[in-house]
Order: structure tokens, then C-alpha cells, then sequence
């Protein structure tokens, strides 16, 4: 009879210890962290065609709140308080739209004597510009040349067709996708410009809470000091950019220099960068010496030179430097900066970031966190 074998018992289980709370309170928090950077990457990704009108509605909207303020003391919304931000909302898009609905009836008119010079073009080639009888130098040969190639019928219309397959249709296709996006885009910023203004005390008190909670007092500085600067470029590049476009278009308009309302309207949006009005400035001046006009043309130049230089070296810095206390230099260098950047966007964006920088930076050498 075989002996009886005992089964073998199976190796002891090794239970392991629970986490201290410490370390499982530790991976948690990592694990929110990693969720929360995945679910912002994945919102940025959705949203990035529409970021820049959430950044133009949210420029906007701090540009304005003063004026939003003011009015809703004098009227107290409603219950449903949809009224007075859906007129603001309006007043923006009129101030954006209005000046576009003259600049187009504008250029219509225009538009009958680019198509008399087109077919005048096509049949008897481009005549010489009166200009080139004025220059100092080589005034007949320069006249001969043009005479000799683009002063006939057979150059004028080979110029064109060439000038119409080659540039025209793409230019032309290209532009009016541009321009339905943009009007897209626009669209979205005045719908989230609504909401801004509707809801600004539950947007403003929840950016302070995130601000406090994740940056202490300093991220609450560093906001405020960011929409000071948005609201000091505001001040010295739109509106006094505004203002130069208007006393420039009248001296345009006394000149003689042609189409005034169109070139001057052009050099408020280039005054709106430092030092960019000069080149519709130098446009208006070429125009008039071609025409024959150089005295109105030296007008023209000297009352620019005025003008912009008045505004760039002493309104301007008064301006956004006095709301900011940011250096021009670095107002200048984060305007063209941003420009290069973000384009138009960055006009706001770029010295909004060199503000805050430069708060960060003075409180780094200070040596000493100063209480909000």
C-alpha cells in the first residue's frame, strides 16, 4: 500500500501594501495633471482655426469695457440682460463694416475708369505717363523706350492677356476664399464679443480665482498689466492711428492728390504700425510727381513727416508707455515683433507680452514679491 502524500499547499500569497496616502495622493495629482495637458492639447487642436477670433473678441472686449461699463450704469440690464450687449455687439460690427461699405462704393466708382483704361489699353496700347517728361534725367529716352514697347496696340494687349492669365485668376480665387473666412472668423468673434459682454462679471471673477489659485498674487499682476497694455495700444496705435489716416486724408484732399478717401483711409490702418504710415505717405507724394505736382508733393511729404513724427515720438509713448510704464523701445520692438508674428492680431498680443514680461523681470530684480 502506497504511502499517503499530504497535497502540496500552494505558495503563500504576498499581499502588497497599500500606498501611503502621501504617494497615492502624489500619482493622482500626476494623473489629473496629464489629463488636464491632454484635454487642452485636444481643445487647442480643435479650436486653432478659431483662435485668433477668440483672441480679436477677447482684444475687443477689454478694449471696450470701460464704455460697456459706463453705459451699463446709465442702464441697468434686464433680467435676461441681452439688450445692451447685443447693441455694443452691433456698434462693433458698424464701426468695422461702415467704413468697407464706402471703401466699396468707392472703388465701383472707380471701377468704370480701370475698365475705359483696360479697353483703351487693348486698342491703342498704354500711352506714356506725363511724369517722364518731368525727370531730371533721361526724360527722352525713358519716353522713346515706353513709346517704342507698351505705346501700341499689339503691346498693350499682349501685356494685359498675359497680365490676366498669369496673375489675375489666382490672385482673384485666392482673395475670395480670404475674404469668406475672414468673414467667418468675423462672424464667430462678434458672437463670442456677445458673450463677453453678457457674461463679463463670471468671466472675470473666474480668471482672478484661476489666476490666484495656480499663480498667487503675482499671476493676478501679470494679468492686469496685460490688459492695461491692451488698453494703452488701443489708445496709441488704433485711435491715433485713426486720427493721423483723417489729417493726412485732408491734406490729401487739398493736394490734389487722387482718390484721397481711399489713401487716406490706407494710411490710418498703416499708421496703426509705427512708422508704417510713411509708405502711404510716399505713395501719396509719387502720385502727385507724377502727375506733374511737385510742389504739392513736397506738401504732402513735409505735412507727413510732421504728422508721424508728432505721433510716433510723442503721443504714442505718452500713451502706452504712461498705461503700461513699459519702455518704447520694448512697446516698439513687441509691436513689430507681433506683427511678424501673429499679423494684425499682434499689434495687441506683442506688447501685452512685453508688459508682463517686463513686470515679471522688475519684480525678479527687486528682489521681493510685493503683495496684490
Amino acid at each position: 500500500m502506497p504511502p499517503i502524500t499530504k497535497p502540496a499547499r500552494p505558495p503563500a500569497r504576498i499581499e502588497e501594501a497599500p500606498l501611503p496616502p502621501h504617494e497615492r495622493a502624489r500619482s493622482q495629482g500626476a494623473a489629473r495633471v496629464l489629463l488636464v495637458l491632454a484635454l487642452s492639447a485636444l481643445g487647442l487642436w480643435i479650436l486653432h482655426r478659431f483662435l485668433p477670433a477668440l483672441a480679436w473678441a477677447v482684444v475687443l472686449a477689454i478694449a471696450l469695457f470701460p464704455v460697456y461699463i459706463r453705459l451699463e450704469r446709465r442702464f441697468p440690464p434686464g433680467k435676461h440682460n441681452i439688450l445692451l450687449p447685443s447693441l455694443m455687439t452691433a456698434a462693433v460690427a458698424l464701426v468695422f463694416l461702415a467704413p468697407l461699405a464706402i471703401l466699396g462704393v468707392q472703388a465701383a466708382r472707380e471701377a468704370h475708369d480701370v475698365a475705359e483704361f483696360v479697353r483703351n489699353a487693348e486698342a491703342n496700347g498704354i500711352p506714356a505717363p506725363e511724369f517722364l517728361q518731368h525727370l531730371p534725367y533721361g526724360a527722352a529716352q525713358a519716353t522713346a523706350w515706353w513709346n517704342d514697347n507698351l505705346n501700341h496696340a499689339q503691346a498693350g494687349s499682349d501685356l494685359l492677356h498675359r497680365f490676366e492669365n498669369d496673375s489675375v485668376i489666382g490672385t482673384s480665387r485666392n482673395v475670395g476664399r480670404e475674404i469668406v473666412r475672414r468673414v467667418v472668423l468675423f462672424g464667430f468673434s462678434l458672437v463670442a464679443l456677445f458673450f463677453l459682454f453678457r457674461d463679463w462679471r463670471t468671466v472675470r471673477d473666474q480668471s482672478l480665482t484661476a489666476c490666484q489659485k495656480l499663480f498667487g498674487p503675482r499671476g493676478e499682476r501679470v494679468a492686469r498689466q496685460m490688459v492695461a497694455s491692451v488698453h494703452g495700444t488701443v489708445d496709441g496705435l488704433v485711435l491715433v492711428g485713426l486720427g493721423e489716416g483723417v489729417l493726412l486724408g485732408v491734406v490729401y484732399y487739398f493736394a490734389g492728390v487722387p482718390h484721397p478717401v481711399l489713401l487716406g483711409a490706407f494710411t490710418a490702418v498703416a499708421a496703426m504700425i509705427p512708422f508704417g504710415a510713411a509708405l502711404a505717405i510716399a505713395i501719396a507724394a509719387l502720385m502727385l510727381v507724377a502727375a506733374g505736382a511737385t510742389k504739392a508733393a513736397l506738401v504732402v511729404a513735409v505735412a507727413g513727416l510732421v504728422v508721424t513724427f508728432v505721433a510716433d515720438h510723442f503721443i504714442r509713448p505718452a500713451l502706452i508707455g504712461g498705461t503700461t510704464k513699459l519702455p518704447f523701445l520694448w512697446v516698439l520692438l513687441g509691436i513689430l515683433g507681433g506683427v511678424e508674428t501673429f499679423g494684425l492680431l499682434g499689434l495687441f498680443v506683442g506688447p501685452a507680452v512685453m508688459a508682463a514680461l517686463v513686470l515679471l523681470w522688475r519684480e525678479f530684480t527687486e528682489g521681493h514679491d510685493k503683495k496684490a
